[in-house]
């Protein structure tokens, strides 16, 4: 029965943790949303249309070289291993090829209904919402404008552009700790 979280959520934890954060909103004490987005069938960023392609399309998927390429600094060879270890061949890749075709970019996916359900939710969640995006994420930057225009939380909070790429965890793991832990502090 857990009360007054305060919600980290990025890439997949965001389309996953803002339909939780709508589905129980006294649940939750504050939110830090990091490179991820809500969408509701109204089309995609180029680069999100590029991974989305590549996913469905490339033969062999290198997730640890995915990763090290989406983030903002080359990951060593022992961090892409980490990466691949939980695939041993190609067959354990199928859930990370599908991920992409479960975000809602066209008005036909199946999600839509939700997400445009969530938004509504969210348009009303006054508590402190800080975004923490970063500069060189092709597929979400410049989404944090949305989460500031539409979640009233956000109004007036101290929210960070980051440098790095998608993966803020490799590029800047104690800049978002710092982030989590002021929004935390803040609230007393």
């Amino acid at each position: 029965d857990l009360t007054d979280i305060t919600l980290f959520c990025q890439d997949w934890g965001g389309l996953i943790g803002l339909r939780l954060v709508a589905a129980y909103p006294e649940r939750f004490a504050g939110l830090v949303i990091a490179n991820t987005g809500l969408p509701t069938g109204s089309g995609m960023t180029p680069g999100f249309k590029a991974w989305l392609d590549i996913s469905q399309n490339v033969p062999q998927m290198p997730i640890g070289a995915f990763v090290s390429g989406g983030s903002g600094r080359d990951l060593s060879p022992a961090e892409i291993a980490a990466y691949d270890a939980p695939f041993p061949d190609e067959t354990y890749k199928e859930g990370a090829r599908q991920f992409p075709m479960l975000v809602p970019v066209t008005p036909e996916h199946s999600s839509v209904a939700e997400n445009l359900a969530a938004w509504k939710v969210l348009e009303a969640f006054d508590k402190p919402v800080i975004t923490a995006f970063s500069d060189g994420d092709a597929i979400t930057r410049g989404g944090e404008a949305t989460f500031q225009s539409r979640i009233p939380g956000a109004k007036g909070q101290p929210h960070v552009t980051l440098k790095g790429g998608h993966f803020l965890q490799e590029d800047c793991p104690a800049e978002i700790v710092a982030v989590i832990d002021g929004l935390i502090r803040a609230r007393g």
